[in-house]
């Protein structure tokens, strides 16, 4: 049965590259787009529960727009679902992404001037000239050192996470705003090149290599049924958690002993990444 977070049909449209659709569905390309908000929720259906949220200037695949909603596929990690079509705006050429933990859009190259909004870690933007502190972008002004060229990835995913300490826990949630376990491992990844879905259970079935529990190496990823974390060093790791209602650093062995007497059981994985 195909995932239905990950395959782009509903109760009219399918994508045109599926092999098989449902009799009675319309076949589509889909047309692309990018966000157009600092942060939207990705829902399950219009109205309905948030699964994941999209950030300012992701790509995404439009198969149908209804009502005021747009149903879409984000490039990021293939996830399916309903936007509100005011959050979307026409594709434009990226240059550069947030690879700051966040930062402001300001209306001149002046950090005294007005800002007009926040964007989040690895937002996308097109630069379009500047060489000194600031850089004019299509949003307006951003602070030169906020951006790297896009393709430039970091390379180390737990120094990417760490960007993230203190933000609150948000159930899925995907930025500096908000952010849940999975979003914060997905964040960490796609910063140094990594592919990576966005739910811990795919992450848990897509990621990485098995290895012996206890020896735990910068950068493994742990997974309990509906969480994961990252481990820090031999001795901590880091997750977004519903305990600490933010991304904290917690001991390894503390952790796993905390989450399994509140009742959601042990460790169910260990993975190495390449």
């Amino acid at each position: 049965m195909p995932d239905r977070r990950r395959t782009p049909v509903n109760g009219r449209v399918a994508a045109a590259s599926l092999a098989e659709v449902p009799a009675g569905l319309t076949r589509v390309e889909g047309s692309p787009a990018r966000v157009s908000q600092p942060v939207v929720d990705l829902l399950r259906a219009p109205e309905g529960p948030r699964d994941r949220q999209l950030i300012y200037g992701e790509p995404v695949t439009v198969f149908e727009t209804r009502d005021g909603w747009a149903f879409v596929q984000a490039a990021k990690d293939g996830y399916v679902g309903y936007l509100p079509q005011s959050a979307l705006g026409a594709a434009f050429e990226a240059s550069h992404w947030v690879s700051a933990a966040a930062t402001h859009v300001y209306t001149a190259d002046d950090f005294k001037s007005p800002e007009t909004s926040a964007l989040s870690h690895g937002s996308r933007v097109q630069v379009l000239g500047g060489s000194g502190r600031f850089v004019e972008t299509n949003l307006g002004f951003l602070p030169a050192r906020h951006l790297s060229p896009l393709g430039a990835h970091m390379n180390d995913p737990v120094a990417v996470a760490e960007l993230f300490l203190g933000t609150p826990y948000l159930w899925g949630g995907n930025s500096r705003f908000g952010i849940d376990c999975s979003g914060l491992v997905q964040a960490a990844l796609l910063a140094c090149g990594i592919p990576c879905p966005g739910d811990s259970d795919m992450q848990e079935a897509e990621l990485g290599t098995s290895v012996p529990g206890g020896d735990h190496q910068r950068g493994d990823l742990l997974f309990w049924k509906g969480h994961v974390a990252m481990v820090r060093d031999a001795q901590t790791l880091i997750h977004a958690n519903a305990h600490d209602m933010a991304v904290a650093v917690e001991p390894i062995a503390a952790a796993i002993t905390r989450i399994e007497e509140q009742g959601d059981g042990p460790v169910t994985a260990h993975k190495r990444l390449g």
